[in-house]
């Protein structure tokens, strides 16, 4: 049965489809699992075996495709045919579906079961009581679920994932007739065009364009590739890149040995290629084990184990109390059939009814406010960890700095300035195909230069070695005025001079090369490290000559190169990066910087927001240290620099076995893997593919202030989450201590079992509003734990409170107003409903603040509403028409300052418990 209610959990807390927004990860997740054992159809096996096996002129007319791709009429076309590029998710349910999905949980179905006992048992009241309830809890649930489904469709839209598609620039007829004249006539074809398209409109024959970070949009035939590595993990479990080619290498037999097929799912690492897609949608590999694994329920997160926990309390108590109950009715009564109706009532007393549709509302309320301050969340349940984040992971470049990189020098070895160095990085930016970063944009904004080299008129490239996380350096490789051919390369300067054998020295006779020997290596670095110093973040430019002769080159010919010289950016902090560090450490967020970047650039920086940067930790320090000693070193340590994506994926593991809830901000393809290994992935909408795939908060604005304001609204809906079970724990458990003491000791039942049903249906209707409540400033200023045994020591603690206050009730209905006998029984029945219903309604104003209510502070104005309307509701049936319908009695007017006198003292009495509460075990 616990499967049952793990099931459940996972599946209201998802919020339906809300929570499936970016479901991929979850599948990747899923599939990542299966290993290369997951069987696939035959059919698709053969398929991407036909693929593979095709050269490319086969390939291509299998596909029905062209060597420069798709026109524009023939994508719409196959659109048509072939459905969008999506894999299989959870689909919108219908109406009805959906009523029956909010109306199957536990709790309703337990009501449900009551309901038909009192039914078969002729209690008509009571079976219309209890129907309303499950009514109530059901269509409540289904209307907020249906907003925050409609609003998650509108979140969605907002993030967005295309991918670069080749296009045939064919458009209409008359144009299709002019292409056709221009190939036969002048013997050759326009460029075809590079296009932005949405993933989803992907088609069986496009071109795709591919580069490092990129997500992988649909299975797919490699037509060219440059160095090509792709992360496979996902799908074969492989941990290490795996090298594509466009030719078929090796004997592999199966589809995911092949090396010339891509797969849905999958990420490139480094490198680039042009790719044939081969298939979309559930017709991917992806896709079909997708189609499998769609209604497999994740883990319980520990927020859903812990709500799991407390409705297990409940349900553990109620099986204990409810029978207590029965047998001491039984016996001191007499009446069984009586006792049991009234046992009945208890057990429907004790069930939570609405915490269903509070969980699912006031998440569902968190993630629209949150979308509101530029923050969407992929997954309902990520809230709560965002609330207990304790430590947030982010990088440097475009977090604490503008984002916005200026090239600031541009130097010879020495330091001096040098055009040259500016042209052949130029050189080197321009011609690259890969991801350009904000250092290439910076170099291309001297735009001047184009004109100045005669690009289009001296130049020509030959090949590219893309970048990688590894070499940290790329190159490119130009034919001048086609007499020679110049290997152009830029990089991290250490990773530049482990290539360079010589040096480029300027004088005024001209240039000369110069070796590398120890004393220019220790003035190079002088250099370059003055230039740290200042801020700026330095990239090393070197080139070499080469013969005619080459056409293709590869990292081996990294080799022997010249140093040419420096250009160093400045990337200036935010002026809102301080006050956001200062603001989160207010809130008990500790912000810790992880970034592959210098490590003096990275102090410079630090410095200059306000965070201690005094001993940085390096990747290779990181790399020698054991878990032991990490463990320590993580906790001592603000800023950590030149970090590979397994060294930052270590960091934030290390730092969640320390028991932190750990946040990472990213948005780089080196930041996937932290991401993903983090309690809360926090990505942007600019990010790559990958950073915003791993993550489960995407911010449209890359801000640490923007986060500052999410951590606090996700705190809030915590917050309003814990005043609901807190309590419903402690009122549920006073009730029921109530009802003992009164049964064993009265000679008729303390309410009747219609009015018992009553008392409750009122109380659940008044926390509707809950999810609407204001929270404390003093309640958002830490991070907000799940702590499940609180809630049971909650419950110990507060219960019998309401208890004192019930026994006094009694005493006061029996000999001040003698209601002392089952003639005057309907008298003493209206007197604890009364004061039954007006303390459960006043205990949420009691426990949803620390200070003093309605004076320190007032709840919002729904909630005081709703307790409003209910107190009058309350003191209305025994006093209205409707009282002997419900078998109660109006109340004598002296029995109201008696009323105000117990209401004032549970409230004197609640607070200085809350006081001792307080003091001993804290408030969270």
């Amino acid at each position: 049965m616990n499967n049952i209610f793990t099931n459940w959990f996972s599946g209201f807390l998802r919020g339906r489809r809300a929570t499936l927004l970016f479901g991929r990860r979850a599948l990747l997740e899923t599939v990542a699992g299966q290993g290369r054992g997951e069987a696939i159809p035959d059919h698709l096996s053969r398929d991407l075996l036909k693929a593979a096996s095709d050269d490319m002129a086969a390939a291509l007319l299998r596909f029905d495709s062209h060597d420069d791709g798709l026109s524009a009429p023939e994508a719409a076309d196959r659109l048509q045919r072939f459905g969008p590029n999506e894999v299989e998710h959870e689909k919108p349910l219908p109406w009805w579906l959906h009523l029956w999905h909010c109306y199957k949980n536990p709790f309703n179905l337990l009501l449900t079961v009551l309901a038909v006992v009192s039914y078969l048992t002729e209690d008509i009241k009571a079976t219309i009581v209890i129907g309303t309830m499950v009514a109530l809890s059901t269509i409540i649930r289904f209307v907020q679920e249906g907003r925050s489904n409609r609003a998650a469709e509108r979140l969605k839209a907002m993030v967005s994932n295309t991918a670069t598609v080749i296009r045939r620039d064919i458009g209409t007829e008359a144009a299709e007739v002019a292409e056709k004249y221009f190939d036969a006539h002048l013997h050759t074809r326009r460029p075809p065009k590079r296009f932005e398209t949405p993933i989803r409109e992907l088609v069986p024959g496009d071109h795709v364009v591919l580069s490092a970070g990129d997500m992988i949009p649909a299975d797919c035939r490699v037509i060219t590739a440059r160095d090509l590595f792709v992360a496979q993990a996902a799908m074969t479990g492989e941990s290490l890149p795996v090298e594509k080619f466009a030719d078929r290498r090796g004997s592999a037999e199966g589809p995911l040995e092949q090396s010339n097929l891509l797969f849905m799912g999958t990420n490139v690492v480094s490198g680039s290629a042009t790719a044939l897609v081969v298939a979309t949608g559930n017709q991917t590999y992806f896709g079909t084990l997708a189609v499998r694994v769609t209604s497999s329920d994740r883990a319980p997160t520990a927020f859903q184990a812990g709500v799991n926990s407390v409705s297990w309390l409940l349900i553990r108590f109620a099986l204990v109390m409810v029978p207590i109950v029965l047998l001491v009715n039984g016996f001191t009564k007499g009446n069984w059939t009586e006792a049991f109706l009234f046992a009945l009532a208890v057990a429907v007393g004790l069930t939570p009814e609405m915490l269903p549709m509070i969980v699912t509302s006031t998440l569902a309320k968190g993630a629209v406010l949150l979308s509101r301050k530029k923050v969407i969340v992929k997954r309902l349940d990520a809230i709560q960890n965002f609330g207990a984040m304790d430590v947030l992971c982010t990088d440097k470049t475009g977090t604490l700095t503008q984002d916005k990189i200026a090239l600031e020098r541009h130097t010879d070895v020495l330091g001096a300035p040098s055009d040259e160095v500016l042209k052949f990085a130029f050189l080197n930016s321009h011609y690259q195909t890969g991801l350009k970063n904000l250092l290439d944009r910076a170099v291309l904004e001297h735009v001047e230069l184009q004109t100045e080299l005669k690009l289009e008129q001296d130049y020509r490239k030959i090949d590219e070695i893309p970048f990688d996380f590894e070499r940290r350096r790329m190159s490119v490789v130009v034919s001048e005025r086609d007499d020679h051919h110049e290997l152009i390369c830029k990089g991290a300067v250490e990773e530049m001079l482990a290539v360079c054998t010589c040096v480029r020295m300027e004088s005024d006779s001209g240039s000369q090369e110069v070796p590398m020997d120890a004393a220019m290596l220790a003035r190079v670095k002088e250099v370059t490290h003055a230039l740290n110093e200042d801020g700026l973040r330095v990239v090393a430019v070197a080139m070499k000559e080469l013969p005619a002769s080459q056409n293709t080159y590869s990292v081996a010919d990294e080799a022997g190169l010249t140093l040419i010289g420096y250009v160093a950016f400045l990337d200036p902090p935010k002026e809102s990066a301080a006050p956001a560090l200062k603001a989160l450490a207010e809130h008990g967020v500790a912000v810790k910087v992880l970034t592959g970047d210098n490590e003096l650039v990275t102090a410079r920086v630090c410095a200059q927001v306000g965070l201690a940067a005094d001993t940085v930790l390096l990747g290779p320090q990181v790399e020698r240290m054991n878990d032991a000693a990490l463990a320590h070193a993580v906790e001592v340590h603000q800023v950590f620099a030149k970090l590979t994506p397994l060294h930052k994926e270590r960091i934030v593991r290390s730092l969640r076995a320390n028991g932190h809830i750990v946040g990472f901000m990213g948005d780089g393809i080196n930041d996937a893997p932290a991401l993903r290994a983090a309690d809360i992935g926090v990505s942007v909408d600019s990010a790559v593919d990958i950073a915003k795939e791993a993550a489960d908060i995407i911010l449209l604005e890359k801000s640490l202030m923007v986060l500052e304001e999410g951590v606090i609204e996700g705190r809030k809906t915590f917050s309003n989450m814990l005043k609901y079970i807190r309590m419903t724990a402690s009122s549920n458990f006073g009730n029921v201590f109530s009802v003992l003491i009164a049964s064993a000791f009265l000679p008729f039942l303390p309410m009747l079992p219609l009015q018992l049903l009553v008392q409750n249906l009122l109380y659940d209707i008044s926390q509707i509003a809950i999810p609407f409540d204001n929270v404390d400033e003093e309640l958002v200023k830490k991070p907000l734990k799940w702590n499940p045994a609180d809630i049971g020591r909650f419950m110990v603690f507060f219960g019998p409170l309401s208890s004192v206050f019930d026994i006094t009730t009694f005493a006061l209905m029996w000999w001040v107003f003698k209601a002392n006998t089952e003639a005057a029984q309907s008298l003493f029945q209206s007197g604890w409903f009364v004061v039954g219903l007006l303390t459960q309604t006043l205990i949420v104003h009691m426990i949803r603040t620390p200070k003093l209510p309605f004076i320190e502070s007032r709840a919002a104005a729904p909630l005081m509403i709703m307790t409003l309307l209910i107190m009058a509701a309350g003191i209305f049936l025994p006093m209205g028409p409707l009282a002997e319908y419900f078998k109660l009695q109006a109340l004598p007017l002296s029995y109201f300052p008696y009323l105000i006198a117990i209401l004032a003292g549970y409230t004197v009495l609640t607070t200085a418990m809350k006081r001792i509460y307080i003091r001993k075990f804290g408030w969270q």
